[in-house]
């Protein structure tokens, strides 16, 4: 677990720096969304984490939820970054494809949330 906390300090960080490079260097390029996302998600895997460890979730089930998030965020905000610094996508769909681990990743949190509840 300990290096989901360091990804999602790392997440945390590139959050940051893609939203001080829309504001102040890439305007409309979405580092804005990209950025925030990561934040957002960085957080979750924090307190998916937190959750997991005080038994609240049931933990393959919540790890996996988590890695989804790291993976899904990385995958979304990567191909937008690409996208507006080198001029192409990581891959074909590569953010929408992000996009659906992280929604999925969400409605698995909460499976992992339900199994504990009923245990």
């Amino acid at each position: 677990m300990t290096i989901l906390i360091v990804l999602a300090g790392l997440m945390g960080a590139a959050g940051i720096v893609l939203t001080a490079a829309s504001a102040h260097g890439t305007p409309g390029a979405g580092l804005d969304s990209a950025g925030y996302l990561l934040v957002i998600h960085a957080v979750g895997v924090i307190g998916g984490i937190a959750v997991v460890q005080q038994g609240l979730l049931s933990r393959p089930i919540g790890l996996v939820a988590v890695g989804g998030f790291v993976l899904g965020a990385a995958l979304f905000a990567g191909d937008v970054a690409a996208r507006a610094y080198l001029g192409h996508r990581l891959f074909p769909m590569a953010a929408p494809t992000g996009g659906m681990i992280l929604i999925v990743s969400w409605l698995v949190l909460a499976v992992a949330a339900a199994l504990t509840a009923r245990a």
